[in-house]
């Protein structure tokens, strides 16, 4: 059950893509003086070293975040992109990437006053990285941590007093009733709060569980009356080759997806910018693509 360690992952292309959409949708939500609560279901640890031996056992952060600000666009990033990569930029020194934030430290920075950060992790490790980490913030009860089953525990906190919210749920999907439980938190969550917005990361995999959640959303949000928007980044091929030993050897995670339930009004428009430019940057086939596709 606690296999999973993000540590591994840290700034792959599923983060670039998922990161680069939550900063703009805390950027937005910070906008408006109402106050807001984020809810992160699977927190991590909250900030990773990509010169660490996590990251270096996998170095998917080579193909991911480092290949993106190594590239040289032929126009400028595209506001969204400049903006992530500032943000990173701000956790390092210049001219170095040693250290990658998650989303708990991403969503700090933009919190106000009254704005609240209730974070989630169930794994041992993780929820004791993430509380040092976190406690070197010294932001009092403005960000609470709880080593609970986000799923579950997000239900208390909808709606919350100001009835501003973003859900955040990014969980591994090593487990595959995590497809289902996303599902079940979602319907449970628009139940309550169908005014809040909702971010879910998932992976694009060739599985029937992976393929059939982001249809999943879509019918909870259109018979909920609400707008989304589904975003694909594909940077390789999914399909299996063989090495020179005649082995057979997996694409690794190919794709993922970010769906977003009531998102700010503008994204589509910046997010068409965007895509084009990280395809470019990250591409490592002539099978690299994206999508952008809008509802509601």
């Amino acid at each position: 059950m606690f296999s999973y360690r993000h540590a591994f992952h840290a700034g792959n292309h599923a983060d670039v893509l998922k990161h680069m959409v939550l900063l703009a949708v805390l950027k937005h939500m910070a906008l408006k003086e109402t106050a807001f609560t984020v809810l992160d279901t699977h927190a991590g640890a909250g900030l990773y070293r990509l010169d660490g031996d996590y990251a270096q056992t996998s170095a998917e952060a080579s193909q991911g975040f480092l290949k993106l600000v190594a590239s040289a666009p032929a126009q400028p990033w595209a506001p969204l992109v400049q903006d992530y990569i500032d943000m990173v930029a701000s956790f390092n020194a210049p001219g170095q990437w040693k250290v990658y934030p998650g989303s708990p430290f991403i969503a700090q920075p933009h919190l106000r006053g009254r704005d609240k950060l209730k974070l989630f992790e169930l794994h041992p490790t993780d929820s004791k990285t993430l509380t040092a980490n976190v406690a070197q913030l010294e932001a009092g009860r403005q960000i609470a941590i709880a080593r609970e089953d986000g799923f579950e525990t997000v239900k208390k906190f909808l709606p919350p007093p100001s009835r501003r919210a973003l859900l955040v749920c990014d969980p591994s999907y090593e487990i595959k009733h995590d497809y289902g439980r996303v599902v079940s938190m979602m319907m449970d969550a628009m139940a309550r709060f169908a005014t809040g917005n909702y971010l879910v990361w998932y992976p694009i995999i060739p599985r029937p569980e992976a393929h059939d959640l982001p249809r999943k959303l879509r019918t909870l949000a259109n018979k909920a009356g609400k707008s989304w928007l589904d975003i694909t980044l594909t940077v390789k091929s999914s399909k299996l080759t063989q090495d020179a030993a005649g082995d057979t050897v997996r694409p690794g995670l190919p794709a993922s997806g970010v769906f977003l339930i009531n998102p700010p009004f503008t994204l589509k428009a910046q997010l068409a910018l965007a895509l084009p430019q990280l395809v470019t940057a990250l591409q490592q086939d002539r099978h690299a693509s994206f999508t952008l596709d809008a509802g509601g």
